[in-house]
Order: C-alpha cells, then sequence, then structure tokens
C-alpha cells in the first residue's frame, strides 16, 4: 500500500534549517534539565509510594495536615489524574520502630477521613541502594543498546551508516529528555522503569526506519551510479516516505489513545514514545542520512557509502 504515488520533496537540501530547528529543541532541553534535574520515580529514588483513591474529592493541603498530626509531615503529596487521586511519597520504608510506612499512611488517612473512604491503587516499597543501582543500570542499559545498534548497522553497512544512525539515537534521546523535563510539572512525567522501558523501545522504532531508508539509498546507489549523491539520497527518502508515514502513524495514533485514556499511572511511558515515534522518524531522514552525505560531501570517506 502506498499512501503517496509519487513525492519529489528535497528533504537534504533543507537539511541546514532542520539541523538549527534540533540544535534548539535540544538546548532548551538540556536548559531545562540543568535547572529542574530528573524527577526520579520510587523505584529509582527508594522509599515508600502510595497512590490513593478517595470516594470524594480530596484537597491536597487536607491530606498533608492528616499526615502531619501523624508525624509524617515530610512526605511529597500531589494530585494523581483526578481530584480524588493522591500520590503520597517518602523516602523512607519503615519507621525507627520497625512501622511500616505504608502502614501508618493508611492509619493516618483512615483517621483523617473516617467519612472519604479510599482505596490503594498502588504501593511501592524500594530501599535507597536498590534504587540507586536501578538507576545505574538504567543507564548502562541505554548506552548499551546504542552501541550494539551501532555495531550493527556498520556490520551490515558501512561505518559511516553507522554513526549517522547513532548520531539520530542520541538526537532522539536528547529531545524526547529535554520534553520531558519541560512538561513534568504538567502532566506528573518521572523518570523510572517503564520510561526506561520506552525510552529503549523508541531507540528501536527509530533505528527500524532507519535501516530501511540505508537499505534503499545502498539499492538505488547500485542503480543510478552516475546520480548524484544529494538527489540519490532525496529520491530514496521519497521512495520510503509513504511507508514511513503509514508505520510511524499508526504506532502513534496507538500511543495518542494510550496517552489520552491509558491513565495516570501509563501517562510517562506513552508521552516519551509518542514524542520518541515523531523524532525517529524526523531523525532517520535528517539526521542520519543528513550526517552520512556530509561526511561524503566534506571529502572525508570517499565512497563510503558503497558496499
Amino acid at each position: 500500500m502506498r499512501l503517496f504515488k509519487k513525492t519529489s520533496i528535497d528533504f537534504m537540501g533543507k537539511r541546514n534549517l532542520w539541523y538549527t530547528v534540533s540544535a534548539t529543541v535540544i538546548i532548551v532541553g538540556m536548559i531545562s534539565l540543568a535547572i529542574k534535574g530528573f524527577d526520579y520515580g520510587i523505584d529509582f529514588l527508594g522509599g515508600t509510594e502510595l497512590i490513593v483513591q478517595f470516594q470524594n474529592r480530596v484537597e491536597i493541603s487536607a491530606v498533608r495536615g492528616a499526615l502531619d498530626r501523624a508525624g509524617l509531615g515530610k512526605a511529597e503529596i500531589k494530585a494523581y489524574g483526578s481530584d480524588r487521586d493522591i500520590l503520597i511519597r517518602t523516602t523512607t520504608i519503615t519507621t525507627e520502630q520497625g512501622t511500616s510506612v505504608g502502614d501508618m499512611l493508611r492509619d493516618a488517612l483512615k483517621s483523617g477521613f473516617p467519612s472519604n473512604p479510599f482505596t490503594v491503587q498502588k504501593e511501592d516499597k524500594i530501599g535507597p541502594k536498590i534504587g540507586a543501582e536501578l538507576r545505574r543500570d538504567a543507564m548502562y542499559a541505554v548506552v548499551a543498546s546504542l552501541i550494539a545498534i551501532w555495531v550493527y548497522v556498520w556490520f551490515r553497512f558501512k561505518f559511516i551508516y553507522g554513526l549517522g544512525a547513532v548520531a539520530a539515537l542520541f538526537h532522539d534521546v536528547l529531545v524526547t529528555l529535554g520534553l520531558v523535563s519541560i512538561f513534568d510539572g504538567v502532566m506528573n512525567l518521572e523518570i523510572d522503569q517503564n520510561m526506561i522501558a520506552a525510552f529503549l523501545t523508541l531507540v528501536g522504532l527509530s533505528v527500524n526506519d532507519t535501516v530501511v531508508i540505508f537499505d534503499r539509498i545502498r539499492e538505488n546507489q547500485k542503480i543510478f551510479k552516475t546520480m548524484p549523491l544529494l538527489e540519490l539520497m532525496n529520491k530514496s527518502l521519497n521512495e520510503t516516505l509513504s511507508r514511513t508515514i503509514i508505520t510511524s502513524g499508526t504506532i502513534f495514533v496507538v500511543l495518542m489513545v494510550l496517552l489520552v485514556f491509558g491513565g495516570e499511572v501509563n501517562r510517562g511511558f506513552a508521552f516519551t514514545l509518542t514524542v520518541g515515534i515523531v523524532t525517529g522518524t524526523y531523525s532517520s531522514i535528517y539526521i542520519a542520512s543528513a550526517v552520512a552525505l556530509e561526511w561524503v560531501t566534506r571529502g572525508k570517506a570517499k565512497g563510503a557509502l558503497v558496499k
């Protein structure tokens, strides 16, 4: 199925404009990260996290007052999707007396809201040492995936293809991280294991589209041996455009449904993948392909795209 019969868009001729767009988005995102830092979930911080849903509307100030009276005033409290859902987080798992903090939180809420019953939607308990190990392992997982993909594309095609693919993946990760930081205050986005899974997934989705484009470029090089590289790349990108839009578009629709209707628990995962599918499709054209073109046109690797 082809969405477009034939297009002749000058993708590579506009690459300098899109370099500027990418650089601007990344810089703004990194500034946001430098100012706000990462908002880690409980699985990376360690402590106790409780998500409760009250039968009726409840004020955060009232919840804080109930916890203060129980000696849990240092807990972080915020709305979680609706005015009946509350997220409560502390940095401890047990008290000095060995009592579970989760039990103390439940008891405090029962005493503070006797006429407004609640149900516990989720409870997590993570030790601080385990949280630090999870943060470290998550970083290793992302870096290892980038290296593995670079090696695969290098052997599957050529070195410059691998370099272009990894440049696109770094671009996708940085843009998505920056947007997560920017929208964190509005959407309660946190770096947790679900979001790390989303980052790893977007890396796979992005490189899939990149490999398809690179494969078409290589095929066309064998057919149109005298065609200038810029023209040949534009031809290959236009030929794969329909496939790219259909594949990425269907995934995007599903992710938007998950983002809107998936609830607060799935919001970080859905947001990360939604941004990732857009940046991954974009970077396959204006980062991965453009890096390969820049490498060759600047005379640094004569014949590097031929195999």
